[in-house]
């Protein structure tokens, strides 16, 4: 009888311990919030009458939870965003804020705002037509702000974002892409401001965003910054460069920014009280990936799988009537602009667990434990 009264006793114990892990767990997760452009966007444009669209076929061939169903993303399968959260624990992808579901308790996962075609600058992009610029994204997060007042109370609305929420900001790709480096429309830009002066333009109106998430209680960030964009199938394309070479020109102008961008993000966490931003060198991430492709079991760093045109597939962007390649798992991009789902993991994992070389002054893991 003791026995067994000791053993009824010990499992009581085993299970609220075990549901008191799982809640605390859970918990300290807390909410990712993302901004962007396509590299994050989970399905914002389906709602836009926009030029950039992804949810068509074959695009998320390899989304797992769709059954091959497009959903927007420009991607065969997962973002970089929709891995971490994956690889964090978070039970459910962040919903789009244009969704008809993110709404009520479904934002206690997160949000994302981010938008195929969006930038820093309110001008980027528009030959989409429409597309989230940055500012417009923070704008839809203030409205967010409000219904987590209403769902949570003011003062648990505030810890929930200022302790246990991410914030991802993923964006500047095509302010270079589709704005600068785009003489039909930008040209007047680009003969006013020098390289120079465009950067100058692009940090300042980051600093202003990133202060303005800052003052709506968001505390944890992680920003990434531009990728080697002229490595890109696109821009080896157009250019008519080499397998193994890449357009020097946009890469020399990701490079110029970036230096800019890390000495923006350590002035904020000195000057912002609480708050710690994390730079994402996705540049040199990116680029060890194009390198060295071979290492990490992919075959191909140059051709997009899903496309058509010119010798890298690079021209025309991936939908019905595209070439696509058999294997997708060995292609590090997707389409003429976008990694694989494939190499969307070697990137997230990097981002999560890996040392100051490619993510400082944390990895996303401490980031959210922080």
């Amino acid at each position: 009888m003791e026995f067994r009264v000791l053993a009824v006793f010990v499992i009581v114990i085993v299970c609220i311990a075990g549901r008191y892990g799982a809640g605390a767990q859970k918990e300290a997760l807390g909410a990712s919030f993302l901004f962007g452009d396509s590299l994050v966007d989970a399905g914002n444009n389906n709602y836009l009458s926009t030029l950039s669209k992804a949810n068509i076929r074959p695009n998320g061939i390899d989304f797992a939870t769709s059954g091959g169903t497009p959903t927007g993303r420009y991607t065969n399968g997962r973002t970089i965003g929709d891995i971490v959260g994956e690889e964090l624990g978070q039970p459910n992808y962040a919903l789009p804020f244009l969704s008809p579901n993110a709404t009520g308790k479904n934002i206690l996962y997160g949000v994302n705002y981010a938008s195929g075609g969006g930038g820093i600058m309110n001008a980027t992009g528009r030959i989409f037509v429409n597309r989230l610029g940055m500012d417009i994204q923070i704008d839809y997060f203030s409205i967010t702000r409000k219904q987590l007042d209403k769902l949570l109370g003011a003062s648990k609305a505030r810890e929930f974002l200022m302790k246990k929420s991410m914030f991802s900001i993923t964006i500047g790709a095509n302010d270079f892409l589709n704005n600068y480096l785009l003489p039909v429309l930008s040209v007047g830009e680009r003969i006013s401001e020098t390289p120079d002066a465009f950067v100058d333009h692009l940090i300042t109106n980051l600093r202003g965003q990133l202060t303005r998430l800052y003052r709506l209680d968001a505390r944890k960030f992680v920003v990434g910054n531009v990728g080697p964009i002229g490595c890109i199938p696109y821009q080896k394309t157009i250019n008519r460069v080499n397998k193994d070479e890449c357009v020097k020109l946009p890469n020399q102008l990701a490079q110029q920014y970036n230096a800019k961008l890390r000495d923006l993000l350590t002035q904020l966490t000195e000057n912002l009280p609480g708050a710690t931003f994390v730079y994402a060198n996705v540049y040199d991430l990116v680029m060890e990936l194009i390198s060295n492709y071979a290492k990490y079991g992919f075959k191909s760093s140059s051709a997009a799988c899903c496309g058509n045109g010119g010798q890298f597939q690079g021209i025309i962007p991936c939908g019905p009537t595209s070439s696509m390649c058999k294997d997708r798992s060995q292609y590090v991009f997707w389409d003429p602009y976008h990694p694989s789902d494939a190499a969307n993991v070697v990137i997230a994992k990097q981002l999560i667990n890996g040392d100051t070389k490619y993510i400082s002054p944390m990895n996303l893991r401490q980031l959210r434990d922080l």
